[in-house]
Formats: structure tokens, C-alpha cells, sequence
């Protein structure tokens, strides 16, 4: 099924074979850190179940989501190329995941003798660049309700701990940091309560659904895997 979602489907059984040759299955907990900014590692990998985030960090400690990756999404086709390479980015499991791990220098070398594990790749990242280039866009111009799904999300994951995500932020401060007043993001906050997304606590907001968030952060997502 993951294959299935990913750019690699059009790949006949004995292609796909050659590069799992030497992949490891391996599973990723909620919260756990996969890659982080400024490693130097090269890296592939396919989500075969789960929900991964990619973000990058400013130096007051923000962090700004740029993907969130479910099943069939790849990672890493990126770091196949760049030279230099170092991380750009830091990858993080929101809930347990399972992704399998392939071996840079096999996809490389299939790459370099097979037109269509290059067309795979080359699909992959002109995916990514127009994603990005959407981005700007969804970010500027989203909804209040949008903005406000997408910081919880940041602030929840950020400080994650094991399988609960908490934003610990109070709603002026959400406020602040969507751009507007503090009466509508109570209402937004009323809205995503009352549809079970969601529990106001003391010292901040619970994700009951963080799957249902997500789609309140990026709606309509023709395909998971067209994030940047």
C-alpha cells in the first residue's frame, strides 16, 4: 500500500526488489526525532503507516511546520544529491509510525542504469519545489481557523512527550501569533471543542484528534504525499 501511494508504483516487482535490497523496516514512536538540522546524513525512507513532521527552527526556538507526511510519503531524495549535504530540516514522528529505511547507494546506483528510477525521483522533487512554492500561498493567505490549527499543531508537536500532544499557550497569545483577536480565536477554539478535536485544560489545549486537526490545518489535500 505504501509503495502503491508513492512515486515508485510504476516500477515493475523486480525493480522495487533490487532496491529494498538491504532496506530495514523500523518503527518511530511518538515524539521520537529522526533527523535533525545540521546532521550530515544521507537518508531515504517511506512511510508505511503514521504521520511524520518536517520543521525547521528559528533561534528563539519557533518551529515552522513545511510537511507532514503519511503513508506513501518519501523522505530524504533531497540528501541523494546535494553536495554538500547537511539537514535542512528536523523530521519527527507525531504519532507511532513505521517507515522502511533504504539505502542511499542503492537508489543512486538504480537510478544511475534505470530511466524509470530516475523519473520516480525526478517526480518526487518537482513535487516538493511546486509544493513549497504552494505553501507560501496556503500559509499567507489561509484561514483564521487554519492558522490556528496549523500553531497548535507547531506548539503541540515542539514540546511533545510520548503520545500526548499539549499547546501549552493561552488564547490571547494564540491570538498574537495568528493575527487577530482573542474573540475569534475563542470561537475557533469553540468550534474545533465541540467537534471532539479538541479539550480546553488549564495551562493549555489538548489534541484529542490530532489526524482531524491536521485536515483542519491543510484542507482538501489532493494527495498527502504533495506536501513540500
Amino acid at each position: 500500500m505504501a509503495f502503491a501511494a508513492s512515486h515508485l508504483r510504476g516500477l515493475p516487482a523486480e525493480i522495487l526488489d533490487d532496491l529494498l535490497d538491504g532496506a530495514r523496516r523500523h518503527r518511530a514512536s511518538a515524539g521520537d526525532t529522526l533527523h535533525r538540522a545540521g546532521e550530515g546524513e544521507r537518508h531515504i525512507e517511506l512511510d508505511v503507516a503514521g504521520v511524520v513532521r518536517v520543521h525547521v527552527s528559528a533561534p528563539d526556538g519557533r518551529t515552522l511546520t513545511v510537511r507532514y507526511c503519511r503513508t506513501g510519503a518519501l523522505l530524504g531524495v533531497l540528501s541523494l544529491y546535494a553536495e554538500p549535504f547537511v539537514m535542512p530540516v528536523t523530521i519527527q514522528a507525531v504519532v507511532d509510525s513505521d517507515l522502511v529505511a533504504i539505502r542511499p547507494a542503492v537508489v543512486r546506483r538504480l537510478a544511475d542504469r534505470d530511466l524509470r528510477v530516475a523519473r520516480a525521483l525526478l517526480l518526487e522533487l518537482s513535487e516538493r519545489a511546486a509544493a513549497f512554492a504552494a505553501e507560501i500561498g496556503g500559509s499567507a493567505f489561509s484561514s483564521v481557523r487554519q492558522r490556528v490549527a496549523r500553531h497548535l499543531l507547531d506548539l503541540a508537536t515542539h514540546r511533545q512527550r510520548g503520545s500526548e500532544l499539549i499547546a501549552q499557550v493561552s488564547q490571547q497569545e494564540l491570538a498574537d501569533a495568528v493575527g487577530t483577536v482573542r474573540e475569534v480565536v475563542v470561537r475557533a477554539l469553540r468550534e474545533l471543542r465541540h467537534g471532539d478535536v479538541l479539550e480546553t485544560r488549564r495551562g493549555g489545549i489538548r489534541i484529542v484528534a490530532p489526524d482531524r486537526l491536521l485536515a483542519e490545518a491543510y484542507p482538501q489535500p489532493p494527495d498527502w504525499n504533495s506536501g513540500p
